[in-house]
């Protein structure tokens, strides 16, 4: 089995190759630069993503960079690792955010998405036509993203702005390379117990450049097999934007938050609850049960989606998240279990997440 899902993951890779290859031109596509939509940190996850508005550490940096201010400490950092797929692709995001002042903060993000020592069999036939698996090599296919974020309060109380500068690395072995920049802009303004925010993902949407390196063996081989040959190209990533509310309210010792988003697409119709063409609506739910601030449940309902059967039925499907959090002084560990929406089987990923508090302030 193992050895079937890395072969299926070869196959993927060189028919991603193909899949971008263009005449030049730019092309628009669904589900561009995806591993930029599975989310960073454990509390997030946990509520299903269901917290742009409500989040308030240096994930924000990835989330919704106007609450960056909501920072409690001189310096926070953030590390989290995932696998998914039975351990065949892994996910890894560590960030650091300082404030510069009252009023402002700064954080940078890195995250890689990858799937590492993926056979290569293009050249596992030699010239004589024989098998020789001495030829068969390793390439991994890789995602990279670079943020750097940055937040202000303005003079209207209880509203801040922020936005991403972000560049994307992606490369499949030696064969495709691409380098993509794009920008994110948000704001939030929050009152006693509401927050709401308004997060543009990609708004001038974000270019990615792919070239191609291809040497003589492999281009025969792609000829060979009745391929084409891919040529450097243009990927866009078309804006998306996210509002959302969040609420909360404590009681004695325990607190309770509830966050509902809207996840607004504007590259085509997508199976989601509200699909339409260009423009669809997705709708996710998170909640979050504190006690002393100190120990905290979360649940969340998100990846809502239409799914037409074998019999030409209409499904349908979403996936539900879990979690927990601790809270030891200024150190926090978080913990979610995700569902990727299977409707026939549950595949549930293991994601924890650390967070450290340098050097608690408080703000004027």
């Amino acid at each position: 089995m193992w050895k079937m899902n890395r072969c299926a993951i070869a196959f993927f890779g060189l028919a991603t190759c193909l899949l971008f290859g263009t005449s030049g031109n730019a092309q628009t596509r669904k589900y561009s630069n995806e591993f930029l939509n599975i989310g960073v940190g454990a509390r997030g996850l946990g509520m299903s993503g269901a917290n742009v508005a409500s989040v308030n550490d240096v994930t924000a940096g990835y989330w919704n960079p106007a609450n960056l201010n909501f920072i409690e400490s001189d310096l926070e950092v953030g590390l989290m690792h995932a696998e998914y797929f039975a351990g065949i692709a892994n996910y890894d995001y560590g960030a650091i955010a300082k404030p510069i002042d009252s009023t402002s903060t700064i954080a940078l993000s890195v995250i890689r998405f990858g799937v590492d020592d993926i056979p290569n069999t293009t050249q596992l036939i030699d010239a004589e036509g024989n098998l020789n698996y001495d030829r068969i090599t390793s390439f991994s296919a890789v995602d990279y993203a670079f943020l750097i974020s940055y937040a202000k309060d303005l003079k209207t109380p209880g509203l801040s702005v922020g936005g991403n500068v972000k560049v994307v690395h992606r490369m499949i072995g030696d064969f495709a390379k691409s380098w993509g920049f794009g920008i994110d802009l948000a704001a939030t303004y929050k009152t006693d117990h509401w927050k709401f925010s308004l997060v543009g993902r990609d708004i001038t949407s974000t270019y990615n450049a792919w070239s191609y390196t291809l040497d003589e063996e492999t281009k025969n081989v792609f000829e060979a097999t009745d391929n084409d040959i891919p040529e450097n190209g243009l990927e866009i990533t078309l804006p998306k934007f996210i509002l959302g509310a969040a609420y909360r309210t404590d009681i004695n010792k325990f607190s309770v938050l509830g966050e509902i988003n809207a996840i607004v697409t504007t590259d085509g119709q997508r199976n989601v609850l509200v699909s339409a063409d260009p423009i669809s609506v997705e709708p996710v739910l998170g909640l979050e049960f504190g006690y002393v601030n100190r120990i905290f449940l979360r649940a969340g309902i998100g990846n809502m989606q239409r799914i037409t059967t074998f019999r030409g039925t209409e499904d349908f499907s979403v996936q539900p998240n879990m979690g927990i959090g601790l809270r030891l002084g200024n150190f926090f560990l978080d913990y979610a279990i995700t569902d990727i929406g299977n409707t026939s089987e549950a595949l549930y990923s293991n994601i924890f997440s650390l967070r450290f508090q340098v050097f608690n302030k408080n703000k004027s």
